[in-house]
């Protein structure tokens, strides 16, 4: 088995670890099951998934069950006992330094905050979304991207095998970032009917390239030309908020109007490495 097919051999069993992970966040996840079913030995399976993934498989259980547990916060009613329990913490105490620590506030704040920012009342619009927008010509560039379909907040499922696919290759070195394009708008198409692409910015084509299951990596071209482009720091569960602004605020009262092409985010952090707090997200809505 010559290297490539090695690394590509070990980078679809760490996958399937992720697969298994994202499918059992409610499960106890030992780490001897996850060996299994990465089929590596259980004694050096946890240094192969560390430097493949550049976290434990410890710290990626911690770090989904968090993120999963702020967009229940956001957009649920189940109480704070009952988020912390299903985020595998045992007390309220616990999963408060653990959220606070990730997300600079504690969940009981954080859910006031976040769910009075996402049903704003007409007169609030504008004092709680005012964003800067800054309107540039946009140079088009190329996406390395694995096509996602479904519940756009779940694309992060999907970044997760492209990095896993990406690490220790020349991809990954060459790459200028992370972006997505999502074409469908969720209020007006059903949320099987989503299509989206997470994808690393690149300046060749790439693949096309299966790496597990029918996930394959190719290569797409995003337009450039006259974009509305807004930077929002926060998590990503966040985003509908600017989101509703900048299309239901700014774009009527800006006197521009959408292009016929699909909006897409750049990532300008590293979500694996950066608290989501602190996360970097560029928005970039064509104009005419």
């Amino acid at each position: 088995m010559n290297r490539e097919r090695t690394r590509l051999d070990y980078v679809s069993r760490v996958e399937r670890v992720k697969e298994y992970i994202f499918e059992h966040l409610d499960g106890d996840l030992d780490l001897d099951r996850l060996a299994d079913v990465a089929a590596f030995s259980h004694y050096h399976w946890h240094r192969i998934y560390r430097a493949i993934t550049g976290e434990t498989a410890a710290q990626t259980v911690k770090r989904l069950r968090l993120r999963r547990a702020a967009g229940e916060l956001i957009r649920g009613s189940d109480t704070i006992k009952s988020v912390a329990a299903r985020a595998g913490y045992g007390s309220i105490e616990a999963f408060s330094r653990a959220f606070r620590s990730a997300y600079g506030e504690p969940p009981a704040t954080y859910r006031e905050r976040t769910q009075l920012s996402h049903q704003p009342s007409p007169d609030r619009r504008k004092e709680i979304g005012m964003y800067d927008v800054e309107i540039k010509n946009l140079e088009p560039f190329k996406l390395a991207a694995i096509a996602h379909y479904g519940d756009y907040m779940k694309i992060g499922r999907t970044f997760e095998a492209l990095m896993t696919w990406a690490t220790g290759s020349d991809v990954l070195k060459d790459a200028h970032g992370a972006a997505a394009v999502y074409f469908d708008d969720p209020a007006a198409v059903p949320e099987d009917r989503l299509r989206s692409e997470a994808g690393l910015v690149v300046t060749r084509d790439i693949g096309p390239e299966t790496i597990t299951g029918d996930r394959q990596v190719r290569t797409i071209e995003v337009a450039g030309g006259r974009h509305a482009v807004l930077v929002f720091k926060g998590p990503y569960e966040e985003l509908q908020q600017p989101y509703d602004w900048l299309y239901g605020t700014w774009l009527p009262e800006s006197g521009e109007e959408a292009a016929d092409q699909p909006l897409h985010e750049k990532y300008l952090n590293d979500a694996s490495k950066t608290p989501p707090a602190e996360l970097l997200t560029e928005i970039c809505l064509p104009l005419k």
